[in-house]
């Protein structure tokens, strides 16, 4: 009521304040505040209207302005701020001629077909891409006069296209009744689809847009791309055949964001007067986002200027056409490759289902498709090390001075020595086996034989995100003795069916811990990979006790495929654990003896070693 009162009064005290030299009698104000409440399409948002007109309709002041065309300036502010709908405009047009929808006459045809061509151009690009452009929407009359020659001229030339660019940038007319015919050509025929419903303010009237199910010609069908161009021109009933078609996930939109136009927009004229109102009397109500298009116009899903979008366009359905083989190819290489081949089968199953469900039919660039592809197969696989990937390759070796390596070793390595004579072990990676045996003396002078000659021993494996295996029956080594050789694990290779024996060296850099002395592995969610593979190696063997949190569920070091010629790589976990002993870690990760958070870990294994050591003195 406030609001609404505002609307009115503000402007009668408007006219009083500033105009002086004409004049103008209230009711006019009230007339278009009537107009406003009989005929704009948002009702809620007129609340309190009524009793405003008829408080103002008691003024008999008279107006005082210098113009009529500045009185209609300040009226169509005041409406529009009050209101918060920049649609509805008062103006001031003595010369006014009410346009009439055009019809279409009977013309022979030749002419008719001159018309038609003039209207509506269609392109066959490269790569068989039909290119429609429409600079006014067909409404039903109309579509039913011309149709059998729309289906000559026009529709059996795009059936044939592997895909569709609908050029809307140019399109600021059209007729509602044409929404439903658009969108059936692009959707089936069952089952029947809610599209839109258009509530008309005048009659109070709601019509429910649905699908067709019997149509002119073929459908286009609901699975070849279909882009819609759209730009800051794109107005009215364009917008909401981008809209629906949208929401529908059966378009991608690319271009500017359109205009926020209106389903119906009605000049009313005021009185006797040559004043006009524009209202929008009806309103879309979208039945998938229970919202609309209007005032705030369509966001494209790809958001390029006008000039732009054709290119994009064509860029993006290029990219389309090759989704299926890469989505294909993926699904061969993780049946094929995959550590587990159960997993690796369904994995690729499911992965095909997906694309024949059209789930990757609204992927825009190849980065998000690489995105989705990497999530689906995490999803599908729970392994989060089975996705995309990019293909980096491999630096040479550095020339590296013996001064630099010893420097790189001591950041890369943490020792301490702590009471009772604990010895404590930090890294965070595991490195190749070649690398570190041609470092080995200088880890062993410089890290090992700080902590060998410890009572006991902490390894911090909390923050180790894996690296290579290769080392790591070396490693296991050092904690064990050397009169017997030990199978650590068994490793299968899925591509080439083999399974390797991890075993303990004979020979080692530097001196033994053996098997005697107590050892403690601090793990953490973080903990993965190669350093699972350690723990687990240590825990089933019970060399060691594990304290702190479960690990990661990681994977041995996975190998990178590439799809075809595509571009596109993926990271594929080949190798698993011998899982006749027990379940593998991999995807499940390692739980720990001890279970504590692993921020308290290293105190925790401290208080264990102490009150052990306290026990023997």
């Amino acid at each position: 009521m406030a609001k609404t009162l505002f609307l009115v009064v503000s402007l009668l005290l408007l006219g009083n304040v500033f105009f002086i030299h004409a004049s103008f009698a209230p009711s006019l104000i009230v007339d278009i505040a009537k107009i406003v409440m009989d005929n704009y399409c948002s009702p809620e948002k007129l609340v309190g209207m009524k009793e405003a007109i008829d408080a103002a309709s008691s003024n008999t002041e008279v107006l005082n302005i210098p113009d009529s065309e500045t009185l209609a300036t300040v009226l169509s502010t005041g409406v529009q701020t009050t209101v918060s709908d920049p649609r509805l405009m008062v103006s001031y047009e003595p010369n006014y001629i009410p346009v009439v929808p055009p019809k279409m006459p009977p013309l022979p045809p030749e002419q008719l077909v001159a018309v038609l061509q003039s209207s509506i151009k269609l392109d066959i690009l490269e790569g068989n891409i039909g290119c429609l452009r429409i600079d006014n929407i067909l409404g039903e009359e109309v579509a039913d006069k011309v149709g059998p020659l729309l289906l000559t001229l026009v529709w059996d030339k795009i059936l044939p296209t592997s895909a569709l660019i609908f050029d809307l940038r140019y399109t600021g007319s059209g007729d509602i009744s044409g929404i439903p015919y658009i969108v059936s050509y692009f959707t089936e025929a069952e089952p029947v689809i809610h599209i839109d419903s258009i509530y008309d303010r005048p009659s109070n009237t709601t019509t429910n847009l649905l699908s067709k199910s019997t149509l002119l010609g073929e459908r286009y069908g609901a699975t070849k791309p279909l882009i819609i161009l759209t730009s800051k021109n794109t107005k009215g009933v364009a917008e909401d055949v981008a809209y629906s078609l949208k929401n529908l996930k059966r378009a991608t939109i690319v271009g500017e964001k359109t205009a926020g136009g209106s389903v119906k927009i009605d000049k009313i004229k005021v009185g006797d007067t040559d004043f006009y109102v524009t209202v929008p009397t009806a309103k879309s109500v979208n039945p998938i986002t229970g919202s609309t298009w209007e005032v705030t116009g369509v966001t494209p899903d790809v958001e390029v200027s006008a000039e732009d979008a054709l290119a994009t366009a064509i860029n993006i359905i290029k990219l389309h056409a090759q989704v299926p083989a890469i989505i294909e190819g993926s699904a061969t290489l993780i049946a094929d490759n995959y550590a587990f081949e159960d997993v690796g089968a369904d994995v690729a199953e499911k992965l095909k289902g997906l694309l024949a469900k059209g789930e990757y039919s609204m992927v825009l660039s190849k980065s998000s498709l690489e995105a989705k592809l990497s999530a689906d197969l995490k999803t599908l696989s729970g392994d989060k090390s089975l996705k995309t990937t990019s293909n980096t390759p491999v630096l040479p070796p550095m020339n590296v001075s013996p001064e630099l390596y010893i420097e790189l070793i001591k950041v890369s390595f943490h020792t301490d020595v702590f009471e009772n004579n604990i010895g404590y072990l930090r890294f965070d990676m595991f490195g190749d086996f070649e690398e570190v045996k041609a470092v080995a003396q200088i880890i062993v002078e410089h890290v090992w034989n700080i902590v060998v000659n410890t009572d006991a021993m902490i390894i911090d494996l909390r923050n180790n995100v894996g690296g290579q295996t290769t080392a790591i029956a070396g490693f296991c080594s050092y904690f064990f003795d050397a009169d017997q050789q030990i199978v650590l694990d068994k490793l299968y290779d899925r591509p080439s069916g083999t399974t390797t024996e991890l075993q303990t060296l004979p020979v080692l850099t530097g001196t033994r811990y053996g098997s005697k002395k107590s050892l403690i592995i601090l793990t953490s969610g973080a903990t993965a990979g190669a350093a699972e593979e350690f723990v687990y190696i240590m825990k089933k063997l019970g060399r060691a006790m594990i304290v702190g949190e479960t690990t990661a569920g990681a994977s041995q070091p996975p190998k990178t495929f590439s799809v075809g010629e595509t571009g596109i790589f993926l990271s594929i976990p080949t190798v698993h654990s011998d899982t006749a002993t027990g379940p593998a870690w991999e995807g499940a990760g390692i739980a720990p003896h001890i279970p504590v958070a692993a921020e308290a870990a290293l105190e925790t294994a401290k208080g264990i070693f102490n009150k052990h050591f306290a026990g023997q003195k």
